[in-house]
């Protein structure tokens, strides 16, 4: 046993640690991996924000999107004479006391008949909301970013839209494209009068 021990002990005196070299190849190979982390993180930082103003475009977009639709499924009719890919308008049910007006109906209250006018140009659209058959009033911008005036289509193409599709296109703050938001709905009480 003294013996082995004594082996041991001689053995580990001959050991003289680690040279030069290999303490600098260490210290490089750590320098290469915290650069290649480090340079990961900047880029991320970096791409932060565009990713941000995207996301925020997108959701507005959303936004807008749901209220058109629900406004175009509250619609009797569309206006012939103002159903281009730049401008839409019809009469829809509203739920305010007056057409144009602020505030909201009560609970028990019926919704009234008003034109709602929709208006998009290569860089927002904007809505008016006025007594039936009137086309003109205060105008409120509600999206700005777009760019393309090419908003509305509608099915069937001639005679009375039952159906009229959105399509948002803004440009993506990454800079490859257009960002597309689209959906569409059919006025569901086209058959009715007011």
């Amino acid at each position: 046993m003294r013996r082995a021990l004594s082996r041991g002990v001689a053995r580990a005196r001959r050991e003289e640690g680690i040279t030069l070299v290999e303490l600098l190849v260490g210290a490089l190979m750590g320098v290469i991996v915290m650069g290649a982390t480090a340079s990961l993180m900047i880029s991320a930082v970096k791409s932060q924000p565009k990713i941000s103003e995207k996301s925020q475009t997108i959701t507005t977009a959303r936004w807008v999107m749901e209220r058109l639709t629900r406004e175009i499924r509250n619609g009797i009719a569309v206006a012939p004479e103002k159903a281009t890919a730049s401008e839409v308008s019809f009469t829809s049910y509203v739920r305010t006391p007056t057409c144009g007006g602020t505030g909201t109906l009560g609970s028990s209250a019926k919704a009234i008949p008003c034109q709602v006018t929709y208006r998009c140009t290569t860089t927002k659209c904007s809505r008016i909301e006025a007594a039936p058959g009137v086309y003109e009033g205060t105008e409120r911008t509600i999206f700005s970013g777009i760019d393309s005036a090419d908003v509305f289509s509608y099915t069937p193409s001639e005679g009375p839209a039952r159906y009229i599709e959105v399509t948002l296109r803004f440009p993506n703050p990454s800079g490859s494209g257009d960002l597309t938001i689209s959906d569409g709905a059919s006025l569901r009480n086209a058959n009715l009068s007011y």
